[in-house]
């Protein structure tokens, strides 16, 4: 990917990819996904591909992941139309299109046959591409079905014992920090996610629950409510308004007009405060559930907004 006459931001994007996807790439072959906050399909698909990066590290295969709103150049260069993109690639090269080996086996049988025809290194894996705790996970989703049910005290209680058994796991301590949040105990929220030790404290999970305790804390009076509500009402094109208005009405529970409100202003100007509804939303996106129906649907909103 050559250099010449980009602008700065471009030649730093092409060196990255260098860096992280094709200098990789000589020895190994590279599992390239294109991906967004707000792509559903992306996260659906994501486990997957770690899954398997991980299992088929021995045998010199590597993730590489590219959010497409940042690097809006290296999509281009691959022609990305839509996401999930996700390309396999050796010695500097695009040698198969994966996008639709979307379960295991079939993106194992995609690179079985690659692996019979390319002379690719086997190696260690990775760092960040472990085999994933597979023993716990039946304990996480217990935690997540009681708090979806409504039972943040209980929830936050196995939480606690699955981040005992397994303290380096970041989904527990997210799972915690989200059911004392439903519990109304935030100070304790806040206090666990900043005791994070730095290898769990980056982890998307932890982002959610931060997302959570921030939206949360921004819960206003019914009376604020109300005059913000009627702020927004009575001046629609006042950007800062709608903002306001939109994070207090998600703290409230009213997430349906705090979405709408983003939604319409990502539709009248998406770069308004270098994107900040695009970024609120997303905020809320995560702390809902990325996998909540009702984020699904707001999500499709959105990518016919962007992209339609």
């Amino acid at each position: 990917m050559a250099s010449a006459g980009l602008s700065i931001d471009e030649q730093k994007a092409v060196e990255r990819f260098r860096t992280q996807v094709a200098e990789p790439s000589m020895t190994k072959l590279v599992i390239l996904d294109f991906w967004a906050e707000w792509c559903g399909p992306c996260k659906a698909l994501a486990p997957v591909l770690e899954k398997v990066a991980a299992e088929y590290a021995d045998k010199g295969v590597v993730l590489a992941k590219v959010n497409v709103d940042e690097e809006q150049f290296i999509a281009s260069q691959f022609q990305v139309r839509s996401i999930p993109a996700v390309f396999a690639l050796f010695q500097g090269q695009p040698v198969a299109d994966l996008t639709n080996a979307r379960s295991e086996s079939q993106l194992k049988g995609a690179l079985d046959q690659l692996l019979e025809k390319l002379p690719v290194e086997a190696g260690a894996a990775m760092p960040g591409q472990e085999q994933p705790q597979q023993d716990i996970a039946p304990l996480l989703a217990m935690g997540d079905e009681v708090l979806a049910g409504g039972d943040a005290e209980r929830a936050a209680s196995i939480f606690a014992q699955i981040a005992e058994m397994a303290p380096d796991n970041a989904e527990a301590h997210g799972g915690l920090a989200r059911a004392l949040i439903e519990a109304g105990m935030y100070s304790e929220a806040e206090s666990r996610l900043a005791a994070l030790p730095p290898e769990v404290a980056d982890d998307p999970a932890i982002e959610r629950a931060r997302s959570a305790l921030q939206l949360a804390l921004d819960k206003p009076d019914d009376t604020e409510l109300e005059n913000l509500r009627k702020a927004a009402a009575e001046r629609p094109a006042d950007m800062d308004a709608q903002l306001s208005f939109a994070t207090a009405a998600f703290a409230a529970g009213e997430r349906d007009e705090a979405a709408d409100t983003l939604l319409t202003m990502i539709e009248t100007d998406r770069e308004w405060n270098e994107g900040a509804a695009k970024a609120k939303l997303l905020q809320i996106f995560e702390a809902v559930g990325l996998e909540d129906p009702w984020v699904a649907a707001k999500r499709r909103r959105l990518s016919t907004i962007l992209f339609g």
